[in-house]
């Protein structure tokens, strides 16, 4: 499932077995398919590299490869979804030929495709070391809401910001749009490697949040401004949701 796509850029798709609100969630089922092929089948249809789902449990390893998927197995004590893809990564490319790499989150059934590719856009200046995305929030409740992570950037365009940080904070301060970040990454190669070998940061630490790692060591992280939050799949209520919306869109035939 990986022909006529470019050999720089790779798509690897976390999945850990051991979610506490949501237990087995890899292989929970939607539209007749694990939530985990589901997410596969979202970055098949983005189109923009080969697809690695990286696991940590034989059963969704099984599952994944069933259903006509790349898979590679990863340690169980990772403590984050780049650790993981990292290692993923050097099993799958050891001689470097991946310039690019996606990461995309393995609770986003509901993805839209174009989402996926929006994420490339800001590495096409190659000031850039990592990409990922926001969309403004218009829900006042999320302003304040320490769960909806805020991007503070600086304007580059109409749809990118340079971030500057990020926060679960309400920022910045004043009149203006507050962004909700959505933590699907794309990096250079280099970038993710040097990330990986990093410690986490002060800053890190405080607000729980991995990509501030990369901007207390000097990265430069651009966001490109979507449309809309793609669901992540975090509860039993989530599930349902996502569970209803490709149920209707494969009613629809697509």
């Amino acid at each position: 499932m990986n022909e006529g796509r470019t050999a720089k850029t790779l798509v690897l798709i976390p999945a850990r077995m051991a979610s506490t609100r949501l237990p087995g969630k890899p292989l929970a089922d939607i539209a007749g398919l694990p939530m985990i092929v589901q997410v596969a089948k979202r970055a098949h249809e983005a189109n923009v590299g080969r697809i690695i789902v990286a696991v940590d449990d034989q059963t969704v390893f099984d599952a994944v490869e069933s259903a006509g998927f790349e898979v590679v197995m990863t340690r169980s004590d990772h403590q984050s979804g780049s650790d993981r893809i990292f290692e993923a990564l050097t099993k799958v490319d050891p001689d470097g030929q991946a310039e690019i790499i996606i990461n995309v989150q393995g609770d986003l059934p509901t993805i839209d495709p174009q989402t996926i590719r929006a994420a490339l856009r800001p590495l096409e200046d190659p000031a850039v070391d990592i990409a990922t995305l926001t969309v403004e929030i218009e829900d006042e409740q999320e302003k304040t809401n320490p769960n909806v992570v805020k991007v503070v950037g600086s304007p580059l365009s109409a749809d990118r910001l340079r971030a500057l940080y990020f926060t679960r904070a309400t920022a910045p301060h004043g009149a203006g749009p507050l962004y909700h970040h959505i933590g699907l990454y794309a990096y250079r190669r280099q970038a993710l490697e040097r990330f990986v070998a990093l410690s986490p940061s002060t800053l890190e630490k405080r607000e729980s949040l991995e990509q501030l790692r990369a901007l207390e060591a000097g990265m430069r992280i651009d966001v490109e401004v979507v449309k809309t939050v793609p669901l992540g799949v975090d509860t039993p209520a989530d599930l349902e949701k996502a569970r209803l919306i490709l149920s209707a869109s494969s009613n629809a035939g697509h």
